[in-house]
Parts: C-alpha cells; sequence; structure tokens
C-alpha cells in the first residue's frame, strides 16, 4: 500500500500593509474616517479590540486620544503629523462631539470627554479590551454627535 504525503502547510506572507490616517491595520479596518472642516483626520474606533488597536498601534505619541468620561465607548483619535501643541478648537469639539455620541452617554445632553496625547495613553498588563489608564488629560464639553 502507497502512502499519501502529508502536505506541506502553506507559509504565510507578511501581513497587509498598516494605513494609521485611513484607520487600517494589516489589512483590516478598524476605525471609521472623518475629515474635519479645518481638514484634520478623526479616527473613531468601531469595537473594544479595536480600540485597542487604534490606540496601541495606529495612534502616534503626537496624536490626540479622546474618549467620554465615566462611560464606556469609541476612542476617538485625532491624527496630528505635525506634531502641534493642540488641535483647532473645531476640530477638537467635532472629535469630542463623535466621542460622546459613539458612547453610552450619547443620550445625555452635554457630556465630559477626556482628552489626552497618546503618549499618555497606557495599558497595563491584565486590562479588558477597549480599557486604559491615562497619566494626563484635559476634560471638555461636549453634545454628543454621530456622522
Amino acid at each position: 500500500m502507497a502512502s499519501v504525503p502529508v502536505m506541506a502547510r502553506e507559509r504565510r506572507g507578511p501581513p497587509p500593509p498598516s494605513d494609521p490616517d485611513q484607520g487600517i491595520y494589516q489589512g483590516r479596518s478598524v476605525a471609521k474616517r472623518v475629515v474635519s472642516a479645518d481638514g484634520w483626520t478623526i479616527l473613531v474606533g468601531r469595537s473594544a479590540s479595536d480600540n485597542d488597536v487604534l490606540t496601541l498601534r495606529l495612534a502616534a505619541p503626537k496624536d490626540f486620544w479622546l474618549h467620554v468620561a465615566a462611560e464606556s465607548g469609541s476612542h476617538v483619535v485625532i491624527r496630528n503629523p505635525d506634531g502641534a501643541d493642540r488641535p483647532p478648537r473645531d476640530t477638537l469639539q467635532h472629535a469630542a462631539g463623535l466621542a460622546a455620541g459613539h458612547s453610552k452617554a450619547r443620550a445625555g445632553g452635554r457630556v465630559a470627554v477626556h482628552v489626552a496625547q497618546r503618549s499618555d495613553v497606557r495599558k497595563p498588563r491584565g486590562f479588558a479590551a477597549g480599557k486604559v489608564e491615562l497619566a494626563r488629560y484635559k476634560t471638555v464639553h461636549a453634545t454628543p454627535r454621530r456622522e
């Protein structure tokens, strides 16, 4: 009786490219992309695991990170390729409104939203998906909005 040769496993190539400005990580969309009236790119996470990828893999240290205070919701990143000290006021309010609108606090009036630079956001070992810790942040208030 002849034996049938065992097929070797196919080796996978390198992962598909990532595009932080489009919210794509290794060929998979992890964020919704919005462009503010000022022309700044805003990325909104789609799920808790996508929030981790958006915040910890795609966002650069100088990018701005937003999340509604004391509730669960999407992480929002304002891309900052030029390393500005702060985003334009209208862009910040737009992004804060998106953070509030993509959270459990979206039914409220004005919502508190934490704003930090990505370099001040960390994820301690053992934290659940989407949970992070902030070293420094400021709070802005915004009306929830969805696009």
